[in-house]
């Protein structure tokens, strides 16, 4: 870079680093042919549970954000385990988060600085994620994350089965844009005001085709051109120090996206401002959901809860070894026996209406 040219563009910028494209990364650590078949069939079954064929609920679930690899694959492969146990009512998909969306600032996932120590080393953290994601579709779990980064999908989009665009992103016309494009079916999170109507704005935005800058497989700037994604839903999480999961707020929903002239289909986390960051009382509001199902309901058609193999969270040091295995060093989060217990209790709720949900 010449003196004259610093003086007038990247007056900001110190550094640049050359990424792998999302094709090398893919030849280097690619999707084999049973993997592929069993992530269209994890798309499939959300299809039919959002377009209401089939009567289950599913029920995105996992640590508030990936951090260590191996806790992550361990708590998989018990996440499997219960998965085949609640599956005629439940259907699980694992949270596999790699990017978190930041107020001020604070560690931004593993996809960012893998190494937790500020080194952000991008191109490693991409290949972990993608390596994890592999291992966990081999295992025979389907993988929810949160859209963030719009390049992301490129390197790791045909791995993902479900989506999220979130609270603070919701209102971007760029996330709008990429979710119109997604593969896969895309939860839109309402406000962090607990306001519906920025939701309900991306859901219409993101069922039309756009046109918007984007990268290609080998990394050249491309103008993507999309069809619309038909299988946007909202997801309640609460707001502005108030829960919106109760029979009340969801009727209200049901009604305001009827309104929108949009498919009455809910999901609500029951993290955040629906359990007031308090993780004991996650069970509780997927209770009263599930009760609501129980009681009738057919707008509600799946849940997210923050899970980990151990209890609440941890602040991330600078000495590593110092950090208590499985325990999140974001959001706090259940245990792994909370989880066990409330997804049993959960499946035996629902049992016995399972058929005269998809009967109505």
């Amino acid at each position: 870079m010449h003196d004259s040219d610093s003086r007038i563009e990247n007056v900001n910028v110190v550094a640049r680093t050359i990424l792998p494209t999302p094709a090398e990364i893919k030849r280097e650590l690619p999707l084999p042919t049973a993997g592929q078949a069993a992530i269209l069939r994890s798309r499939r079954v959300l299809q039919s549970i959002i377009d209401g064929r089939d009567p289950r609920l599913f029920v995105v679930i996992g640590p508030c954000s990936i951090h260590d690899v191996e806790a992550a694959l361990d708590y998989a492969r018990h996440l499997r385990e219960l998965a085949e146990r609640v599956d005629d009512v439940l259907y699980l998909v694992m949270r596999v988060y790699f990017e978190k969306p930041r107020t001020t600032v604070g560690w931004k996932g593993l996809i960012n600085d893998p190494d937790l120590d500020d080194s952000f080393h991008v191109d490693k953290g991409i290949r972990m994620a993608r390596k994890l994601l592999l291992d966990l579709t081999a295992l025979g779990l389907p993988c929810a994350t949160e859209a963030l980064d719009p390049v992301m999908p490129q390197y790791l989009g045909e791995l993902i089965t479900w989506s999220a665009i979130g609270a603070r992103t919701t209102e971007s016309q760029t996330h709008r844009e990429m979710a119109s494009g997604l593969s896969t079916p895309v939860g839109f999170k309402n406000g962090t005001d607990g306001s519906l109507t920025v939701a309900i704005n991306a859901l219409k935005s993101a069922r039309e085709p756009h046109h918007f800058l984007g990268i290609s497989e080998d990394g050249r700037p491309a103008v993507l051109q999309t069809r619309g994604n038909p299988y946007g839903h909202m997801v309640l999480r609460g707001g502005a120090g108030q829960p919106n999961y109760d029979s009340t707020q969801v009727a209200l929903c049901e009604k305001a996206l009827t309104d929108a002239g949009l498919p009455a289909r809910i999901v609500v986390d029951c993290s955040h401002g629906n359990s007031n960051k308090d993780p004991g009382q996650q069970p509780l509001v997927a209770r009263d959901c599930v009760r609501q199902v129980v009681n009738g309901n057919r707008s509600l058609i799946g849940l997210m809860l923050e899970s980990n193999l151990g209890w609440g969270n941890q602040s991330l040091t600078t000495d590593l070894g110092q950090l208590k295995y499985g325990v999140s060093i974001t959001d706090a989060c259940i245990d792994w026996p909370t989880t066990e217990k409330t997804l049993a209790e959960l499946a035996e709720l629902l049992r016995p209406v399972m058929q005269t949900r998809l009967a109505g």
